[in-house]
């Protein structure tokens, strides 16, 4: 969670200024999650990104938790705070540069929830200006810290792009309305891919946890609109290219750049990188309807892929090696079961040579495998 929510704060504040994640500080090495500094001339407007635009109108720390912080965890992030500031004033000593109170950086410590105890005991209140709305606790004003309280946020366009940090239905409302945005909104399709990237980084861990699951289900609307719009800009993307073949070809062209795009997404995700022998694999991928590929990508294993998809010496011998339990595997994920009449029909595949098998079982249907093995 709390990479994904380096990343996502990275992308969006970017247009607005220098973001610096993981920025370590001293006399003890620390870091401070996301450190933020405006620019004089931002490429998009902060208001697009409403609170969180408000909030980037300074130099600021911003701290995300999964989890609402302890006490303890929230003096760490102002004692990090009061490092930065030490930094910053020595290196204006240094420049010979003044360094104001309106100089100082604020700390924004960003939680799915805030409990009664937590905010008494800092001493954290809503602004008395009203400028901030709810969820917003300031602490005394010389500590320049804020606690969010993200589920408490109002539900408005305004603190959207804070409320895809929470939890349970405040995320759940907040993904759906991201995808309810219309596509020329300038962060919009950038932050679906995060997310979808994000759901694929989060179904890859093992021994997921309930919090694990309910994470996938929030995200899976971002994910599938992002997957629709890939192969949809690929159908575009066909068409414009104006094949001699004709129009028809032209949208067959498109649908496949879109699925390999979606494909070459997906394994640098899982396997962190897509060396030459993944990318040799992604074009006999292709020849699968998309809910088939989309299957294999999520559960097969990089040598599982390989062995089906690719040109790799090693076929034959792990075929070899327990080729009834790899052909079920295959054949369970690419299509969504194994029931007993697909099972039967194993054996006499079994029977066949590995290329031949490899090439049957990537390219006919469960009703064309039945019909020749069953």
């Amino acid at each position: 969670m709390l990479q994904f929510a380096k990343q996502y704060l990275e992308e969006l504040l970017a247009p607005l200024g220098s973001v610096e994640t993981s920025r370590e500080i001293s006399p003890e090495i620390r870091q401070v999650d996301v450190w933020f500094v405006p620019t004089p001339s931002p490429s998009t407007a902060p208001e697009n990104l409403g609170l969180l635009g408000r909030m980037a109108a300074t130099a600021c720390l911003l701290e995300p938790f999964r989890n609402a912080p302890s006490p303890s965890e929230v003096l760490d992030c102002q004692s990090k705070l009061n490092s930065v500031r030490s930094e910053m004033r020595r290196k204006a000593r240094r420049e010979g540069t003044s360094f104001r109170e309106a100089d100082w950086p604020n700390l924004w410590i960003l939680s799915p929830s805030c409990s009664t105890r937590l905010l008494d005991g800092f001493g954290a209140r809503l602004n008395e200006s009203g400028n901030w709305g709810e969820g917003v606790y300031f602490l005394q004003e010389f500590q320049k810290s804020a606690l969010i309280a993200i589920n408490q946020l109002p539900v408005t366009e305004d603190t959207l792009w804070l409320r895809v940090l929470g939890k349970r239905g405040t995320q759940r409302r907040a993904i759906d309305e991201l995808v309810a945005l219309p596509q020329q909104n300038p962060f919009r399709q950038t932050i679906l891919e995060i997310l979808a990237n994000w759901r694929i980084t989060v179904n890859e861990s093992e021994n997921l946890s309930e919090q694990d699951r309910e994470l996938l289900m929030n995200l899976s609307p971002a994910y599938l609109k992002w997957q629709e719009e890939t192969l949809q800009q690929g159908r575009l993307e066909g068409i414009q290219e104006g094949r001699l073949e004709g129009i028809q070809e032209g949208i067959q062209e498109g649908r496949l750049e879109g699925q390999r795009q979606m494909a070459e997404n997906f394994l640098r995700v899982r396997f962190g990188e897509l060396d030459q022998a993944l990318s040799g694999a992604i074009a006999p991928m292709l020849q699968l309807p998309p809910p088939e590929l989309t299957r294999l990508l999520f559960n097969l294993s990089r040598e599982e892929l390989l062995v089906w998809f690719g040109d790799v010496p090693w076929r034959e011998d792990i075929l070899s090696e327990g080729r009834r339990e790899i052909v079920e595997n295959f054949l369970r994920v690419r299509f969504g079961s194994l029931d007993e009449e697909l099972s039967s029909a194993i054996a006499p595949m079994l029977q066949l040579p590995p290329q031949e098998l490899t090439s049957l079982l990537i390219t006919l249907s469960r009703e064309q495998l039945l019909e020749r093995f069953g």
